[in-house]
């Protein structure tokens, strides 16, 4: 991959790049169509598919979160990609006889709050995995979903950080006719969780509409939205928070411009949501 890269450089291609785990939908193939925007008909387009080890946690999902690589390959195919990159374990975390891989990019400040408090390892994973693809791949430009805010800023902050000649691109939240955000782990949902993982959207709706009228207290608008959440029966609330969108850290009044992001569980699948208020 880094060779091809290289080679693409010399001669000047432009290259994006959408890293994704793998079991596409829609959401991301979204992100390939901007990025083959972006660096058009003669560019590259590569995509990534690496289910990464490192961001989770020892309880979480990783053996069975969903893979369908033959799946995957066809729907590249035809939105265009022009490489999948698909590299194993082995690759990504080198280590010698009787040694353990022991490097990491780890960011400080904006990965303490919501998914970095709820998952302590998990931005450590997500920066050094986006880090080593930015090495190998060599993109131009690399396009993100928004559904993931806190994922984007920190890695826009580590691009900034280390020096990475990598432009960061954040596309909206892609999602399904009932406003349920597109997510590979939905496909875990019960049909009566699916049904009632709707209130993820619904309760963002909720938020704007209160800040259409003025300025609310965080504390008061927070404990409205966790009990509008927790009315689903399937749904337990993991956190619910609002921030500024900057700086992601969480303010007492909230109007138009914050930031509201939260994480419910529907059985053993969480999932997460946010928007712009």
């Amino acid at each position: 991959m880094q060779r091809l890269a290289k080679n693409w450089q010399r001669q000047r291609v432009r290259v994006g790049f959408v890293p994704t785990m793998g079991y596409l939908h829609a959401g991301h193939l979204s992100l390939v169509r901007r990025a083959r925007r972006i660096v058009g008909a003669k560019g590259k387009v590569v995509v990534s598919i690496y289910v990464n080890p490192t961001q989770f946690g020892p309880k979480e999902d990783l053996s069975r979160y969903p893979r369908d690589f033959a799946r995957d390959r066809k729907l590249c195919r035809e939105a265009g990609v022009d490489v999948i990159f698909a590299p194993v374990d082995r690759e990504m975390y080198p280590a010698g006889e009787g040694e353990e891989f022991s490097t990491y990019v780890v960011e400080e400040s904006l990965s303490r709050g919501m998914e970095g408090a709820a998952r302590p390892t998990h931005f450590r994973g997500v920066t050094t995995v986006v880090a080593k693809l930015f090495n190998l791949v060599l993109p131009e430009v690399a396009v993100f979903g928004a559904k993931d805010f806190q994922q984007a800023a920190i890695i826009r902050r580590m691009v900034r950080d280390l020096n990475f000649p990598v432009k960061i691109v954040v596309a909206p939240t892609h999602r399904e006719r009932d406003g349920l955000a597109m997510s590979s782990r939905n496909k875990y949902l019960s049909p009566v969780e699916r049904e009632q993982a709707t209130v993820l959207s619904e309760a963002l709706a909720l938020a704007k509409k209160s800040v259409r009228r003025g300025a609310v207290s965080s504390v008061r608008l927070k404990a409205d939205l966790a009990r509008f959440v927790t009315n689903r029966p399937a749904a337990r609330l993991d956190y619910v928070e609002l921030f500024d969108p900057r700086t992601l850290q969480p303010v007492s009044k909230v109007g138009r411009g914050t930031q509201m992001a939260l994480a419910v569980f529907f059985g053993k699948t969480r999932l997460i949501d946010n928007e712009t208020l």
